[in-house]
């Protein structure tokens, strides 16, 4: 079947936690690639809150305003090295905050627990299809989607149903819907750090080992 392809998988439980502050189970976070990293993983950080003037006039204690401000500051967004942070926990001041002069706000360092989703180009990975449309699949892979394009699923003319919500080859019959589990390769990235969710992820899955895991178990 051609080379053998390693995916890291993305486990439901890992998604984003729509309560917000509940941590799912540590196991089984992504599997490792050999000599590649996890798709999940629990960091030690440290990083820097601004506290506003107004919160310390309120009359609560500063560490009564650190999970909520760092939450605010460091979940869902992506670090200087595109990895995407889900949510923060365990929040504790570290030293004294500083207070720069015509600002009013305290500056306060953080060390706090961080769960963070990770993906690099040309790896492959397990995604579920989320929706169908005009342009091809877009591919849930953890707390991100991807776009897998009309034109990088198959090597034959592909037809778009979106009545059924399904996409298929006009000669092989293959065919991608709406809950379809699929397995492909990161081929571009960009990744917008300001705004998140605008960011840009391509997917291709034409090469061998590649596809629909209902291709996959039909060919072995």
């Amino acid at each position: 079947m051609g080379q053998s392809l390693r995916p890291r998988t993305s486990p439901p439980e890992a998604w984003p936690m729509r309560d917000g502050r509940r941590l799912p189970p540590l196991s089984g976070f992504g599997k490792v690639r050999t000599g590649g990293r996890k798709m999940y993983a629990l960091e030690t950080r440290e990083d820097t809150i601004r506290i506003p003037a107004e919160y310390i006039r309120r009359g609560r204690r500063l560490e009564e305003h650190i999970d909520e401000l760092a939450h605010d500051a460091f979940e869902c967004r992506f670090d200087e090295n595109e990895n995407f942070t889900l949510l923060t926990f365990d929040h504790e001041a570290v030293g004294r905050g500083k207070i720069i002069h015509g600002d009013g706000a305290i500056y306060q360092n953080v060390r706090f627990k961080a769960l963070v989703f990770s993906m690099d180009n040309n790896e492959v990975v397990d995604g579920a299809v989320s929706e169908v449309s005009e342009y091809g699949a877009f591919v849930r892979i953890g707390p991100m989607e991807a776009l897998l394009h009309k034109s990088q699923i198959l090597d034959e003319p592909i037809q778009v149903n979106l009545g059924v919500k399904r996409i298929e080859g006009s000669q092989s019959g293959r065919n991608l819907e709406e809950g379809s589990f699929v397995r492909s390769r990161i081929v571009s990235k960009s990744i917008n750090h300001n705004d998140p969710r605008s960011s840009k992820i391509g997917l291709n899955c034409k090469m061998d080992g590649l596809g629909s895991f209902d291709w996959l178990g039909g060919d072995e």
